[in-house]
């Protein structure tokens, strides 16, 4: 290789829009190593050809690739293994996009002068105590949405493999601590008839009975925070709020069907309730 191969450390940043530091932090993960390191001045030389490798760490930098990915993608001889990798990120990407969107979305409701809720008015309503098969946890709020997806599929998966009775729509009761303090207790229950055997992180469980104030919320649930405002609101003005935790009734859901837009889940608020029933 001849010098006029090869470029200073200020050099190639230019050549590559990369700065001195984050070529020197690739060097050091062995991502980017220079063609030459100068043993008594430390200095780092590149050669022209590592330009287009460069080119392509910064591209997929750009796009929020894991390091450990890109270097997976640059070291591999399998075609398909690359493929794999960056059709891997591709997917991830997508499922941010979507966030993006339904995250827009939301906003853009918000911002709508005197919005509706989407599913309906205020109710009230009283449950009665009810034997459920249940799964309870400890659960962080950011890991919360995943924890409740799980653990709802492994329920209907129990019952169904023991030929339990299911008598209704699941159900799911969270303590306060989940909301104000990001970590706390959250159940997801199925009521059933017949036997049950505790399996796997499945228990029995009485759901006591509680008054609650009651709106359904249509569509995914990323977004029902916007169900738990209005409600909210209305029991300031016009109920008696009572301790105790939130409720959620998973009356249609993805074990129903996979179109998030015809999910419908009613949040209960407890009550006192002392509204006459018409």
């Amino acid at each position: 290789m001849t010098a006029s191969a090869l470029l200073a450390i200020g050099d190639f940043s230019r050549a590559t829009h990369m700065s001195v530091k984050m070529l020197r932090h690739y060097h050091q993960i062995g991502l980017l190593e220079p063609a030459e390191v100068d043993r008594t001045t430390g200095y780092r030389r590149y050669s022209t050809g590592q330009i287009s490798t460069a080119q392509i760490i910064r591209r997929f930098r750009d796009l929020e690739m894991p390091l450990d990915d890109i270097r997976g993608v640059l070291t591999t001889t399998d075609i398909n293994v690359r493929n794999a990798l960056i059709n891997a990120h591709l997917v991830r990407l997508e499922s941010q996009l979507a966030q993006t969107k339904r995250a827009v979305d939301s906003l853009r409701e918000l911002l709508e002068p005197g919005p509706v809720p989407r599913g309906g008015a205020v109710g009230y309503r009283k449950v009665e105590a009810t034997t459920a098969a249940a799964i309870t946890e400890i659960v962080d709020v950011a890991d919360a949405l995943v924890w409740h997806q799980g653990a709802l599929a492994e329920l209907y998966a129990c019952l169904n493999a023991q030929g339990a009775h299911i008598c209704g729509p699941a159900g799911g009761i969270f303590a306060n601590e989940l909301f104000t303090n990001e970590r706390g207790q959250a159940t997801v229950y199925v009521a059933f008839s017949g036997e049950v055997r505790p399996t796997g992180r499945l228990t029995k469980l009485v759901v006591p009975a509680a008054e609650l104030a009651t709106l359904v919320h249509a569509g995914a649930i990323h977004d029902i925070d916007l169900a738990y405002g209005t409600l909210a609101s209305h029991v300031a003005q016009h109920a008696i709020a009572v301790d105790g935790p939130i409720r959620e009734f998973y009356l249609v859901g993805p074990q129903d069907t996979p179109d998030e837009t015809a999910w419908r889940t009613e949040v209960g608020w407890p009550v006192f309730h002392t509204i006459a029933d018409a």
